[in-house]
């Protein structure tokens, strides 16, 4: 692993909500609300008799969804596809029903019928398409749509997904200043809304869309709609939504220019939240050519859009996220006033993708098992805890990237440890877990400032991250600053400074010199030096990894800035010293003082954000720019302060010490690397949050001979390992 974020397929860095412990007094609330879907048809849930232990038939996974305060991953629109093909229909308090289909391979898209932006009507594809790709250039969100209108086709651009009028009017106001969308738009920019008229019913999709032809060839925008049947037994109704306008008294001109059609009689006025229903439109987005391909879209509330694989076919391809493939279907609705993407499929079957994604299918078996037994326990202990899902796919609840992340041994794993849940006096426990402890697992009060009896703080071994990884050397440069170099690129010399520092050649020519000893993609090198250069050694560490990490140096004005809405209280001034004020019973910091001032966080983790993303707070402080300085009468004076810095050379005279870089050489004949300006690196051990399982001890464990059971009880304290509640 060379980067701060964890690869696909590896191990991430925390799993779980932030707050363990606090969902333990809810567990009545849960059970309602299980209850509740069962009895709907929503989700099943299996409640045995002897134990309070669910198991969940399928389990509802938030892809986007916009839930303040929790989650938040908004997307304008989303793209599904299937090798089979897809079935298309709505989700109905009393079921499912199918009104449309999408061939094999093709693809079809999905977005709320809200606000938006049309930056360009033109009957030029190449003019629509050159307005597109402008918004894609420019951190837009476009789309292509087809109408017939005045006798011809003509390409509509609309620009993003508003929640009201005003936020679309502000969109307007910014893209109206650029150059090249004006132009597109022959200066006719304008903000579309939900609100027409209505006319129909209509019996087939080609009736609706002849007469929404109709309506366009007066050059009216209309759409023809499908409806889901009115009783069971029925078949689909369609209809045709006339006009988009962006207010009722926009709506008004729509009104006088379709009173002229009276083909299909007297049109009402259109209510989105009376009923469900999708808007069929001719989409060119992904085409870019003439060949349309279907979209619909469906109100921001009121309206479930559900989405299988034809024919029985396994995976749905969701194009906007990493273009993953899918077990089970795809529920769409609007969610506060947001298009929510919700996979539903089988909750064993969602459980082998876990497991892949937060452990490499390669470890050991049993620790997959454990892996695959805590993931379980973790996904039921949720309840809906995201209101219309009980989880979401990154690890704010757990990995979890469909079938690509499923592997044969991720499989066997789930397999193998069906239905098995950790208890602890009977009940489920919040099973979380992180990569690594970083030698000792943290107790729950050290992260989130209050105790869970079966979270407790316990030695882990957690080196095993470390094998096989380079080595590197913190050295001094020429210029006097510090960095690390990657001991393949160095060569001993067998020379040493005055001070005793070993000094080592550099072996090739553009050999980069790096802030922390990893190579960070975003991060560009201290410097590069070319073969021979001379430096001299400080330390040697190993890669920065999930067991051990280096991380900075930070500055004063980094550090504000990442302090910044962390704490109650803002930290006044620069920062100019840091100081670990407690620490909890693993050796995790509790407590940080900030210019001698305690940092009042949230909750410690809270730690980890404040201080520029540390993978842990089990770490140490290095104030660089704090040192204590003796003059010759004797005297002290304590650094940072705002004075110069000289010392007196051999000739007794004094030399202002101007370079950014300070070495001090203690009475033991130690060498510290110190900084003329306050400046903070961080060393540290473990990744992620620390409390429950770590999965770098598990492996360890694993590979000592130890199984799954074992390891589980080991990291979670007094439990018992339960099938089905028994």
């Amino acid at each position: 692993m060379s980067g701060d974020k964890p690869e696909i397929g590896t191990m991430q860095q925390d799993s779980g909500p932030r707050l363990p412990g606090s969902k333990l007094s809810r567990q009545t609330a849960f059970w309602f609300m299980a209850l509740m879907l069962a009895l709907s048809g929503t989700v099943a849930y299996k409640v045995p008799v002897q134990a309070a232990v669910p198991a969940l038939d399928n389990i509802r996974v938030a892809i986007f969804m916009e839930l303040p305060g929790k989650f938040t991953l908004n997307t304008p629109a989303v793209t599904l596809s299937a090798a089979s093909g897809l079935e298309i229909g709505f989700r109905e308090p009393g079921g499912t029903v199918g009104v449309m289909q999408a061939a094999a391979g093709e693809q079809t898209r999905f977005m709320l019928d809200d606000y938006k932006v049309r930056v360009a009507e033109t009957t030029d594809l190449a003019v629509a398409a050159a307005a597109y790709k402008r918004l894609q250039g420019s951190s837009g969100s476009g789309t292509i749509q087809s109408l017939f209108k005045n006798g011809r086709a003509v390409y509509q651009v609309l620009e993003g997904s508003y929640a009201t009028a005003a936020l679309a009017q502000s969109a307007l106001d910014k893209w109206s200043k650029d150059a090249a969308l004006s132009g597109a738009s022959g200066g006719r920019m304008e903000v579309t809304g939900p609100h027409r008229l209505e006319a129909g019913p209509f019996g087939t999709l080609a009736e609706a869309r002849e007469a929404a032809q109709t309506f366009g060839a007066a050059g009216i925008d209309a759409f023809p709609a499908v409806k889901p049947p009115a009783a069971a037994g029925e078949q689909a109704s369609y209809s045709v939504l006339v006009g988009a306008a962006a207010s009722e008294a926009g709506l008004n001109a729509v009104k006088t220019a379709a009173a002229k059609i009276t083909a299909y009689g007297s049109l009402k006025s259109f209510d989105p939240s009376a009923g469900a229903y999708l808007m069929v439109l001719s989409d060119h987005t992904i085409s870019q050519s003439a060949k349309a391909g279907l979209s619909y879209a469906l109100p921001p509330e009121g309206t479930k859009a559900w989405i299988t694989a034809s024919g029985g076919g396994t995976g749905i391809k969701l194009t906007e996220r990493y273009s993953r493939t899918y077990r089970g279907a795809f529920e769409i609705s609007g969610f506060n006033k947001r298009l929510a993407v919700i996979n539903e499929l089988p909750f064993e079957q969602y459980l082998y993708s876990v497991v892949g994604g937060e452990m490499p299918a390669s470890w050991p078996a049993e620790s997959l098992k454990a892996q695959a037994v805590a993931a379980r326990t973790y996904a039921l202990y949720q309840g809906l805890g995201f209101k219309i899902a009980h989880v979401v796919d990154s690890v704010l609840s757990q990995a979890y990237g469909g079938i690509g992340y499923e592997k044969e041994p991720t499989i066997a794993a789930v397999d193998a440890t069906k239905g098995e849940v950790i208890l602890h006096k009977g009940k489920l426990i919040e099973a979380l877990f992180s990569s690594s402890a970083g030698g000792a697992t943290a107790d729950a009060a050290e992260i989130w400032g209050n105790p869970v009896a079966y979270l407790t703080s316990v030695p882990s071994s957690d080196e095993i991250s470390e094998k096989g990884l380079y080595r590197w050397y913190r050295v001094v440069l020429p210029d006097s600053r510090t960095g690390y170099i990657r001991e393949d690129l160095l060569a001993q010399t067998g020379s040493k400074t005055l001070t005793g520092l070993e000094i080592m050649s550099v072996k090739t020519d553009g050999a980069a010199v790096r802030p922390i000893p990893l190579i960070q993609s975003a991060v560009e090198p201290v410097t590069r030096l070319n073969s021979g250069v001379r430096v001299a050694v400080l330390e040697k560490a190993v890669q920065s990894n999930e067991m051990k990490w280096v991380r900075g140096p930070f500055t004063p004005e980094a550090l504000m800035k990442s302090m910044s809405g962390k704490s109650a209280t803002a930290v006044a001034g620069p920062v100019t010293t840091l100081e670990v004020g407690k620490r909890g019973v693993s050796g995790r910091v509790t407590e940080l003082l900030v210019n001698g001032r305690k940092l009042d966080v949230k909750t410690p983790d809270t730690l980890r954000s404040a201080l520029g993303g540390l993978p842990s707070t089990r770490f140490q402080v290095d104030e660089t720019g704090r040192y204590t300085i003796l003059g010759g009468s004797g005297s002290s004076r304590q650094k940072p302060d705002n004075n110069a810095v000289y010392a007196v050379g051999a000739d007794g005279r004094p030399v202002k010490l101007d370079d950014p870089g300070l070495y001090i050489m203690s009475g033991k004949g130690t060498v510290r690397a110190a900084t003329k300006d306050p400046s903070f690196r961080f060393t540290g051990t473990g990744y992620g949050h620390g409390v429950g399982l770590s999965q770098w001890g598990a492996r360890s464990l694993a590979d000592a001979g130890y199984d799954y059971q074992y390891i589980l009880k080991y990291y979670y304290n007094n439990v018992t390992i339960s099938k089905d509640g028994r």
